[in-house]
């Protein structure tokens, strides 16, 4: 019989077990000083492409003076207790109401967390006779969700609409047999790839198979459609999209999550998710600063094309430099290269101590041996001589890579102590 706790240290996970020798450099860094698009990490100023703040709004002036007001006004734990017992006001049934005006359906209910929310979401929707249909590149927390679904769950390759209909096939003759309904699950935003899920042909679908659509956007909430409304308004099939789930992370700069959809369905959910009933309702210094947030999103279209204008000077730059962004066409910015984890670790250090330059390290087991993507987030807060920057250092850095000056048999030492 073995001991769970030497089981645990001795094998350190798939990521861990670099914990040594990357601890507090390639994992769990500190970025500190004023959030932007330049901060302190290890005394010195870098160019930080890893933020998740695509308008800017975590550090607006406006928003942060919305926030201390609130703060000030409300303490860090008002209300408290769950929304179904005492947690509930008329500021947080104001937010939802603006949440589904925005996002045209008819109710939202807000969320604590974006990762718990969906799985507990998908939790509530479906019961063991129910099929789950979903694309093969969705979200761990899609995935978690999926994997408390005691029922039939049939995944589809990434955007391959053939084999998602082929999916729905076999859950069709599977639901006939249960007596269940399908739930196809997708994303507006992959985050890691970029591109877009395909909403628009994912919905034809519904001409010739029955199943509900719930999406997750992320990373299109705030960011894409010609409001900010999202992706399904960018692909314009809003009103075929039975359930649209989003953070308040990524655009918002804030914390917390919403899902919207028909008046019914909401009521049901909101007497039925698990992490809502048993949880702490988000406190009123979040609910009022996303007010002001929501207000801003809807009356500052700016945000909206700065942060474009941020995008496309980066990933033109890239591109014209040669690079393989693969098939992104949002703001997420991949950078693929070839390489093994010693020697992306190794690039990743010339880049922050000699480049200056702070971006994310995408490596296996999260992607297959052999390749490195660097994610790269622009944000409305960046300006062109960030751009410039980067757009050299990864020239001359991709040059050493390619001529081998990076390989090593591990990872670099850079870790601090546990």
């Amino acid at each position: 019989m073995a001991d769970i706790f030497e089981k645990l240290v001795k094998d350190g996970g798939p990521l861990g077990q670099h914990m040594k020798r990357a601890h507090g450099y390639f994992a769990f860094p500190k970025l500190e000083g004023e959030l932007g698009s330049r901060m302190m990490f290890r005394g010195k100023e870098r160019i930080v492409w890893s933020l998740n703040n695509y308008l800017g709004l975590a550090n607006h002036p406006d928003t942060r003076k919305a926030d201390t007001e609130a703060a000030a006004k409300w303490g860090i734990g008002y209300p408290m207790g769950a929304r179904m017992m005492s947690g509930n006001s008329v500021y947080h049934e104001q937010l939802e109401k603006v949440l589904s005006s925005f996002t045209k359906r008819e109710d939202a209910m807000l969320l604590n967390f974006g990762y718990q929310g969906i799985m507990s979401c998908i939790d509530a929707l479906v019961n063991r006779r129910d099929v789950i249909v979903y694309d093969a590149e969705c979200h761990a927390c899609i995935v978690d969700g999926i994997r408390m679904h005691m029922g039939y769950s049939y995944t589809f390759k990434h955007n391959d609409i053939e084999d998602c209909e082929k999916q729905l096939q076999r859950a069709t003759k599977m639901a006939e047999k249960s007596g269940g309904g399908i739930l196809l699950i997708t994303e507006g935003v992959y985050g890691m790839s970029g591109d877009q899920g395909k909403l628009k042909e994912i919905v034809e679908l519904k001409k010739k198979y029955e199943f509900r659509i719930l999406i997750d956007d992320a990373h299109g909430f705030g960011a894409m459609g010609p409001t900010g409304a999202g992706t399904d308004e960018e692909q314009g099939c809003q009103n075929e999209i039975d359930l649209y789930f989003s953070t308040f992370v990524k655009s918002m700069g804030s914390i917390g999550a919403f899902i919207s959809g028909r008046k019914d369905v909401l009521a049901y959910l909101r007497y039925n998710v698990r992490s809502q009933i048993f949880a702490k309702s988000l406190p009123m210094v979040v609910v009022e600063g996303m007010l002001k947030r929501m207000e801003m999103l809807k009356s500052m279209p700016e945000l909206r094309t700065k942060l474009w204008e941020v995008t496309n000077a980066l990933q033109n730059g890239l591109r014209e430099k040669g690079f393989d962004l693969g098939k992104t066409n949002t703001m997420v910015t991949p950078v693929y290269m070839k390489g093994d984890v010693p020697e992306a670790t190794a690039m990743v250090l010339d880049l922050r101590e000699n480049y200056n330059i702070f971006c994310s390290i995408v490596v296996y087991p999260v992607i297959p041996k052999g390749q490195i993507i660097y994610r790269l987030i622009p944000t409305a807060a960046h300006n062109q001589e960030d751009i410039d920057l980067t757009l050299k250092a990864f020239t001359e850095t991709k040059a050493k890579l390619d001529a081998g000056e990076y390989k090593a048999a591990e990872i670099p030492d850079m870790a601090e102590a546990m």
